[in-house]
């Protein structure tokens, strides 16, 4: 059995992944009041994690989502059944057709499973690495602050070096001229060794 077609018939519904009475029963091929009468006489085999009936507001969002005119005039709410109600159902159905679907089935869950725990998997490795770009941007942020406070302290001290030697030269360049008369008065001493 293609395992596509039963995967278009498991839908989420309470946050688990179920299928509907109308949809087992067509897979393995009886009315879908002969399935119901099976699990009503049944009804200890089936507590709420393996089995439920839909409100009327499930079921009204599940005929949004798939469109009306595939449900028709159903006149009471289906039953949803979990992977586990599946496996108890298929146990009560005793055909060749019913082993057959549900071994189609369990395998349809196990792939929706695995696919799921990869797309999860991928998708915590995609946060993570969102979390390191955004770590690397914002250190990189902080290194390019850090880069223009030390440039403008550089510059502020560049300025301070180029007004001190532009004072000192300033300074060398007017003494010539205020001692220009008392060359002779210090004179300096001559520097070498004495004979």
């Amino acid at each position: 059995m293609d395992l596509t077609v039963i995967q278009s018939k498991i839908y989420e519904i309470r946050g688990e992944r179920v299928m509907l009475d109308r949809d087992l029963a067509e897979l393995y091929q009886v009315e879908t009041k002969y399935l119901k009468r099976i699990v009503k006489r049944n009804s200890s085999r089936f507590p709420i994690d393996f089995m439920f009936e839909l409100t009327t507001e499930e079921l009204q969002n599940l005929r949004c989502q798939n469109g009306a005119s595939s449900w028709g005039g159903i006149r009471y709410l289906p039953f949803a059944f979990t992977e586990q109600g599946v496996a108890m159902l298929s146990g009560l159905l005793n055909s060749d057709i019913a082993i057959e679907v549900n071994i189609s089935i369990m395998r349809t869950f196990v792939a929706m499973r695995r696919y799921l725990m990869s797309a999860d998997l991928q998708n915590r490795e995609l946060e993570d690495l969102r979390k390191r770009v955004k770590a690397l941007e914002q250190g990189a942020d902080q290194a390019m602050g850090a880069v223009n406070d030390l440039s403008e302290d550089m510059q502020t001290e560049l300025d301070a070096i180029y007004l001190a030697l532009a004072e000192l030269s300033g300074r060398s360049a007017a003494k010539p001229e205020l001692s220009g008369n008392a060359d002779h008065e210090h004179e300096r001493a001559k520097i070498g060794y004495k004979k």
